[in-house]
């Protein structure tokens, strides 16, 4: 099965164009999946920017969490189909938190490549 993926990059300062991967988000239409897994390592976040707020951080990415679970912490986008979700998380906004560039692949197991992807973009 096809699937499509975002990597969630935390970019305290725009202007250095320095970022730390903290995410992952998953998209695969064929079995009706989108999931997200994320960890705010305050520490290495604040070796980047010592006056980062994290909690924010943590905030935004709890946010995803919810437009990927489609429940109330997500806002009026849970309630729309997958794929315009997933649409809405890969658009790039100019927060702390920012969308990498849209990749794709195949699997069987959308769940496990989410842990296959986490592991080795942020992990």
């Amino acid at each position: 099965m096809p699937y499509q993926y975002v990597v969630l990059r935390c970019v305290p300062r725009v202007d250095r164009e320095e970022f730390v991967n903290v995410g992952v988000v998953v998209y695969c239409q064929a079995a009706d999946f989108l999931d997200v897994t994320w960890h705010c390592d305050a520490e290495r976040l604040r070796a980047v920017d010592p006056s980062l707020d994290v909690e924010r951080v943590c905030d935004a990415l709890a946010f995803v969490d919810g437009v990927c679970a489609g429940d109330d912490r997500g806002g009026a986008v849970s309630g729309q189909p997958l794929t315009q979700r997933f649409g809405f998380l890969k658009a790039p906004k100019s927060t702390v938190l920012q969308p990498g560039p849209v990749h794709g692949g195949l699997t069987m197991d959308p769940a496990r490549e989410l842990e296959h992807l986490f592991g080795r973009l942020v992990g």
